[in-house]
């Protein structure tokens, strides 16, 4: 565990203070580098609560664009967590190219604060915090609730509490940060509106927006709350922790549909030790490592079949109870596969990095599925009657058919070699003719003409 603690005597953190808080502002930063499996557990900043003051806030956003794909402002006030470093889906943050924003917190009443505790996890640069937080009881003459920028808030009923900075926490940026503001001896000070003006932690990198995970308000009357169980451990009956070659860690979480736990043990479990681990040795390029820790999670209201953001894949449950006996197994394996894939992680650091095109993000995971992970379905196969509206393009099973077709006609280390490219923003058309000696255009025609005879012969 590398773990760094922090304070304002060290130049991290600048604290003004004012006459309106109890107790000049302290400032501690924690910050966990590369142990994930820690979990927002510091050394001097309390875990993450789910019943703090906070948790009946409203927070709005005063200022700023969210960035759509990560999650909304109730992620803030949740008391859930992450479950892996790079998860937007459970991170608000800003869009990305933006200067950042405010955000609000109205605690409905007035409340004697004695912390303001923020969270971020990211492996890279959207790990640190930057942001001036500002109070005020909201009673006082001139008060305006939603001071947007440039407006100084200190002009409009606000005090300044505390400028955050963690950039310098640590060696590197990445990992998890836990940032707690609290009086020196006694509350900060009786307040009602909190606000966050918060900064890209690096001016010239458009993705320099924070993800943030959780931010407290502990009221100072308020009885110590025990440590959430829910945040303090990985296993249970209904969330259990794989543990795969490479030391690899899937959870498995069924907390939301327990009728499906004893299905993820005896049919899920084994499909993943055996098979992802296999997946990465498929998919490599250089400098690249396959994520470690993954979470597979069932969703008891979600629609559609599965979706995979970041390393974190949500799945329906009605669809899945459906197809227990059928295509469940396969489905998650198809987004295993997206886990390994990672083909944002170019224009992260690269915003002219080419994006992937949509049927090769979907038509690799089907290739891999159906011709090599569950060839004896033959799940990929078209039929004659099908045949006239077969396009390369076409997404999911029909293009992994055309994949494997020209694997097995033209280039054994195809998938391996676009996958490459696809996940280093390279990917261009050209790279057909480059590594086939056939535009994709001349490959589809020579597919199809295949497809036709093999529809006119029996197949054994």
């Amino acid at each position: 565990m590398h773990l760094r603690l922090l304070s304002a005597a060290l130049g991290v953190a600048t604290l003004i203070s004012s006459g309106l808080a109890a107790s000049e502002p302290v400032i501690v930063v924690n910050h966990l580098g590369d142990d994930a499996s820690a979990r927002f557990r510091f050394e001097k900043v309390q875990i993450p609560r789910r019943l703090d003051a906070g948790a009946k806030a409203t927070f709005s956003l005063v200022d700023g664009r969210r960035d759509p794909n990560g999650a909304e402002l109730s992620a803030l006030n949740d008391g859930l967590l992450p479950t892996e470093e790079d998860q937007p889906s459970a991170n608000f943050f800003f869009l990305a190219g933006s200067g950042g924003g405010r955000i609000g917190v109205d605690l409905g009443a007035a409340v004697e604060i004695a912390a303001i505790n923020s969270y971020s996890w990211h492996p890279g640069g959207r790990g640190p915090q930057v942001y001036t937080v500002y109070a005020s009881p909201g009673s006082n003459a001139g008060f305006a609730a939603a001071p947007t920028r440039p407006t100084d808030p200190t002009t409009c009923g606000w005090v300044r509490l505390a400028k955050v900075d963690t950039r310098a926490a640590a060696d590197s940026a990445g990992g998890q940060y836990g940032v707690s503001l609290s009086g020196a001896n006694g509350a900060l000070g009786t307040f009602r509106h909190l606000l966050f003006d918060i900064q890209p932690t690096d001016p010239s990198d458009p993705f320099g927006q924070t993800f943030f995970s959780e931010i407290d308000i502990i009221d100072h009357n308020a009885a110590a709350e025990p440590e959430p169980e829910a945040l303090a451990a990985d296993t249970g009956a209904h969330r259990k922790t794989i543990q795969v070659e490479g030391d690899v860690e899937v959870i498995v979480d069924t907390t939301e549909t327990p009728d499906l736990t004893e299905w993820a043990d005896q049919k899920l479990t084994p499909m993943i030790r055996e098979w992802y681990p296999k997946i990465v040795a498929m998919l490599p390029s250089e400098g690249y490592t396959a994520p470690k820790r993954v979470s597979i999670n069932f969703r008891k209201d979600m629609q559609g079949v599965a979706a995979t953001s970041g390393t974190r894949v949500n799945c329906a449950a009605n669809w899945f109870r459906r197809e227990l006996n059928r295509e469940a197994v396969g489905a998650v394996f198809h987004e295993l596969v997206h886990v390994v894939q990672q083909y944002g992680r170019a224009r992260r650091t690269n915003p002219a990095a080419t994006r992937a095109p949509g049927w090769i993000v979907e038509g690799i995971p089907d290739y891999v599925r159906w011709f090599l992970y569950e060839p004896q379905t033959r799940g990929a196969e078209i039929s004659a009657r099908n045949l006239d509206r077969a396009r390369y393009d076409a997404s999911y099973r029909i293009s992994a058919n055309f994949i494997n077709y020209v694997v097995e006609n033209h280039d054994k280390d195809l998938v391996r070699k676009l996958n490459a490219a696809l996940r280093e923003g390279n990917y261009t058309e050209d790279l057909w003719k480059q590594y086939t000696n056939h535009t994709v255009e001349e490959l589809e025609k020579q597919w199809k003409a295949w497809l036709s005879a093999r529809a006119t012969t029996p197949q054994t």
